[in-house]
């Protein structure tokens, strides 16, 4: 985790309005609201790296109601369009979201239904999909 949380930071791209990392209060309020708790790695993950942009995709966020990425509301839009209850999602792809389920696996849900590949961490997410470019 340290090692693709390090790699990260040197890919974070340099941007005008720069994200915030939340503070724990934060993560509690976003689990209040979509009534699901976080694994352990994807809290970790919010705390540590949530304010990093780099390439094409946009992992959720928790530290600003008022962003596009705010995972309540993001995963409100992806419950509204059929993802299923059990999972939250993490980022938005074309016609579909990445999402985690209550283990901290992570899989891709698109056009209604869960493809094959799934990813056993949020880092190894991170370091397969976001930071590799998919």
């Amino acid at each position: 985790m340290e090692d693709v949380l390090e790699e990260l930071r040197e890919l974070a791209e340099s941007v005008p309005v720069p994200l915030d990392l939340p503070e724990h209060d934060d993560t509690v309020d976003a689990e209040e609201l979509i009534f699901l708790p976080f694994p352990y790695e994807f809290r970790e993950y919010l705390l540590t790296a949530s304010d990093v942009v780099f390439g094409h995709l946009e992992p959720v966020t928790v530290a600003d109601p008022m962003s596009h990425t705010y995972l309540p509301e993001v995963t409100a839009h992806a419950w509204s369009i059929g993802l299923p209850h059990d999972v939250f999602p993490i980022c938005e792809v074309p016609n579909g979201y990445y999402c985690m389920d209550p283990e901290g696996i992570v899989k891709l849900w698109r056009d209604g239904d869960f493809e094959e590949e799934q990813w056993d961490s949020i880092w190894y997410w991170v370091r397969d999909v976001w930071m590799a470019g998919i």
